[in-house]
């Protein structure tokens, strides 16, 4: 081989080189995805919102009647015996304060009142003076009488006169009771609110005791005060009785019926409990959300179900998250992140081999997280999840680590 034929072989094997670094360089390059493989497995259908747990019968107890009520030394959480654990005591109120011209009257009543009684004392000693009187008169006349000294009508005059007297006694005496007791209404005008201290620490208070059997909810009114009739002191409930209530979007709760399954989350145990609901009350009531925007909204109550001592440690209002069973059942799903439209129909990209194709699905029944594939996917194929503008349809995909 001589040197020209020499120099051209090198040219051509170092041509070789150059167009095969760059047809390396410039291949398309497959595009790594994230893959997942269809399968059938269970779906359920949820309605998800938050709760509230409460008790079932919730007993308010109230102040039967107006007074100064003691400081409640029970506090929530104490057990109580229906008839029997005494809660609270209610005392009279304390006199108010009189003003000048209440108190000039007042006095002038006082006055008025001891006048008085000094004039039915001084009748009440005439009526006595009296009777003493008509008394010796009597007796003098029955001595004479033995001796027929005077007739008999002058000893029946004379017992006459000693039983009017004796009638005008009584008469006069108790119309001095009557003046005593006034006298003692026109100072009890006069009593101060820290006499009126002094004098309740021998009066009889008003109990109040617990309507049932449970334990205290919450103490409404703890410190020592005045309270009106009717206003709310305690509220008793039994713990151990829980119910749960949730406020749905009406146009949620049209889906809810009784009897539907539910599953409690959140509630701060470690597996999730089981419920059921047992009413989806019949009226909506409005409620403004975070976002200032009005909301129809319709409770659903909620009855716990399994073994009781399960979730026997929450209380009343405690928050759980819930989720209403609308369906259930066993089909093949795949994740939402794997779907989208692609015109009026869902679709996907499948892994064919390393190549991605396109796929048009039927979606039956869907949740947040997954959906029911009723057409257009067998069990066991690769389907690439969270496709971007770079995967299309026939594009080399590969899946990654």
């Amino acid at each position: 081989m001589n040197a020209a034929q020499k120099r051209m072989l090198l040219w051509a094997v170092l041509g070789g080189c150059i167009l095969l670094a760059l047809v390396f360089a410039f291949r398309p390059q497959a595009i790594s995805v994230d893959v997942h493989e269809a399968a059938r497995g269970e779906l359920i259908v949820t309605v998800n919102e938050e709760g509230e747990t409460r008790v079932r019968d919730i007993f308010v107890l109230s102040a039967p009647v107006a007074g100064r009520m003691l400081r409640i030394e029970a506090e929530a959480g104490d057990e109580v015996q229906a008839n029997d654990t005494v809660l609270a005591q209610i005392e009279p109120v304390d006199p108010t304060f009189l003003d000048f011209r209440s108190e000039a009257q007042a006095r002038a009543a006082v006055r008025s009142a001891e006048s008085t009684t000094a004039l039915a004392q001084a009748e009440v000693d005439q009526a006595a003076a009296e009777l003493e009187f008509a008394r010796a008169e009597l007796k003098r006349a029955r001595e004479l009488i033995r001796d027929n000294t005077i007739s008999q009508r002058a000893l029946d005059e004379a017992d006459k006169a000693e039983k009017i007297a004796r009638a005008a006694y009584a008469t006069r005496l108790a119309a001095l009771q009557v003046r005593k007791f006034e006298l003692e209404s026109a100072e009890a005008q006069l009593l101060s609110p820290a006499q009126g201290n002094a004098r309740a620490e021998d009066c009889e208070c008003v109990p109040i005791t617990a309507p049932v059997d449970g334990v205290i909810l919450r103490v409404l009114q703890e410190s020592e005060g005045v309270v009106s009739a009717g206003q709310p002191l305690i509220e008793i409930g039994d713990s151990r009785d829980l119910e749960i209530v949730v406020d749905l979007l009406s146009a949620e709760a049209v889906k809810v019926s009784a009897g539907q399954r539910v599953i409690i989350e959140g509630w701060g145990g470690d597996t999730p409990l089981q419920g059921m609901v047992r009413r989806v009350e019949p009226f909506a009531f409005t409620k403004v959300s975070a976002l200032g925007i009005e909301e129809q909204r319709v409770n659903v109550v909620i009855d716990f179900s399994g073994d009781p001592t399960s979730w026997q440690r929450l209380g009343h209002g405690y928050k759980v998250d819930l989720r209403i069973v609308l369906w259930e059942g066993n089909v093949i799903k795949l994740p939402l992140t794997a779907l989208f439209r692609e015109g009026d129909q869902w679709a996907v990209f499948v892994d064919d081999g390393g190549t991605a194709k396109l796929r048009y699905l039927q979606v039956g029944r869907r949740n947040g997280l997954e959906a029911e594939i009723t057409e257009g996917l067998d069990v066991g194929e690769r389907i690439i999840l969270y496709p971007g503008d770079s995967v299309v349809d026939g594009v080399r995909v590969a899946p990654r680590d």
